[in-house]
């Protein structure tokens, strides 16, 4: 039997899944249940792929966090959440409990921050870790002990994936994506400066730090912006208490 391991699920990332992966589909009563619906039907598949791990469901707290205080503009374009959608969440809870699974959140973080410190606390703890998720900003956590999934193609993320998309290694990603910005969660980036010619100037200068220091000192206030939201949940990781 191999050795149990810490799985951690991008809960908010697979509601939204579930949502746009179904048709509408109500009840008796006339309340939506595709996302429920399609909620539960992964979560029994990853309960049964997983029976002797230990399951953590990772959802959002809120729409604001303290990156809204770094840049009041982060995520500004997002849209609210559709509106039968809404009444979808709280059946989603009653549903996880009922499945025996934890629930993890906390008031001004993301999940994506949560998920970075139980990664963190797997590595100095020596606990195998699986991360269930298809967002891009998680794969900067992949490393020997912790494995990226996505559930969206059903693969595993590993080092050589992480290099063709970003065109560096898991421990740069941040680098990459304070020069390019990302425009889905409104963080402006350097103008002009695309995905390849930050990972060239990354591969070139070792890190974000050393071509800011060395090259465009003219774009810090840019430049810092990016790098601090880009990096928030990875200082949350080392410095969260358990």
């Amino acid at each position: 039997m191999s050795e149990p391991r810490l799985i951690l699920v991008d809960g908010s990332g697979y509601i939204f899944r579930a949502y746009y992966a179904l048709p509408p589909m109500n009840n008796s009563k006339g309340i939506p249940t595709n996302a429920v619906y399609g909620f539960c039907n992964m979560m029994l598949r990853l309960i049964d792929e997983h029976p002797n791990d230990k399951i953590l469901i990772i959802l959002d707290a809120g729409k604001n966090t303290f990156r809204n205080t770094l840049y009041p503009e982060y995520k500004a374009n997002r849209s609210e959440a559709p509106e039968d959608l809404i009444p979808q969440f709280g059946i989603i809870r009653e549903a996880i409990d009922a499945f025996g699974l934890d629930v993890i959140e906390k008031k001004d973080f993301e999940a994506d921050d949560i998920i970075a410190s139980y990664v963190r606390y797997g590595e100095v703890n020596k606990i195998p870790t699986t991360v269930f998720s298809s967002d891009k900003d998680l794969f900067q956590l992949l490393s020997a002990n912790t494995r990226i999934m996505d559930p969206m193609k059903n693969v595993e993320i590993d080092e050589a994936k992480v290099m063709d998309k970003f065109g560096v290694g898991p421990d740069k990603i941040t680098d990459v994506q304070a020069l390019i910005g990302d425009s889905v969660d409104n963080i402006p980036g350097v103008p002009g400066i695309g995905p390849k010619t930050a990972a060239k100037l990354i591969n070139e200068f070792g890190t974000f730090d050393e071509l800011l220091a060395k090259k465009i000192k003219s774009l810090m206030f840019v430049l810092k912006i990016s790098s601090m939201i880009m990096r928030s949940q990875l200082k949350l990781a080392i410095s969260w208490s358990f």
